[in-house]
């Protein structure tokens, strides 16, 4: 389909892939366990809108143009560490969530979904990944790579989509009572520390 081939074998290894925790599956947690399942799945939204980014970029060749100069990868690579730093500093100083009332949770949801958002987007090696990956299940003969490459990455994103939906609801529903009592300090910190150890590994990553 699509030129591609072993699909079931690349959804598989895409779902095991997925399983591995990193800064994403952490975001749409924290949001969960802090927010609720509403706001866990808003997080599992925007990213899976950032996935999308980095997946035309690298079917239409413009991520490899990104790897390819050390500077530019240098860049974003810095931005998406200070942005995962930040991430992680807010929640560190964030008091533990209350109820919101119904006028402000657009604006919540929002800015939940744009962090998703950048968290993804704002991450090189998300980028090296497609890369890597994808063009494996591709016909070496192919003549629509691109258009190939387009359709596993969107099987990709919506498999990862399903499971970080299922993150979001399992954390919700172990940390019910959590968000109420004082140990969501603790959480926030916990969690807050893991994004700043996160975004100083982004930091001293390198390009291959």
């Amino acid at each position: 389909m699509f030129e591609t081939h072993d699909l079931m074998v690349f959804v598989v290894a895409g779902l095991l892939l997925n399983v591995t925790p990193g800064p994403d599956v952490l975001y749409i947690a924290s949001c969960s366990m802090r927010q609720g399942w509403k706001s866990g799945a808003v997080a599992a939204l925007g990213i899976s809108a950032g996935c999308f980014i980095h997946i035309t970029a690298a079917a239409f060749g413009l991520s490899a143009l990104l790897m390819a100069s050390a500077t530019s990868f240098a860049v974003l690579k810095i931005c998406g560490a200070a942005y995962l730093i930040y991430v992680g500093v807010s929640l560190m100083v964030q008091r533990p969530a209350t109820a919101a009332s119904p006028a402000a949770v657009p604006a919540r949801l929002r800015k939940v979904f744009l962090q998703g958002f950048l968290t993804n987007a704002l991450n090189p090696k998300v980028a090296l990944f497609f890369l890597a990956f994808v063009p494996q299940f591709i016909n070496s003969g192919a003549t629509e790579k691109a258009a190939a490459f387009l359709f596993l990455g969107a099987v990709f994103n919506f498999n990862s989509m399903l499971w970080n939906l299922l993150v979001a609801w399992s954390a919700a529903q172990a940390s019910g009572k959590l968000r109420n009592s004082g140990a969501a300090a603790w959480m926030n910190r916990c969690i807050g520390g893991l994004f700043v150890a996160l975004g100083i590994k982004l930091a001293f990553a390198k390009s291959a």
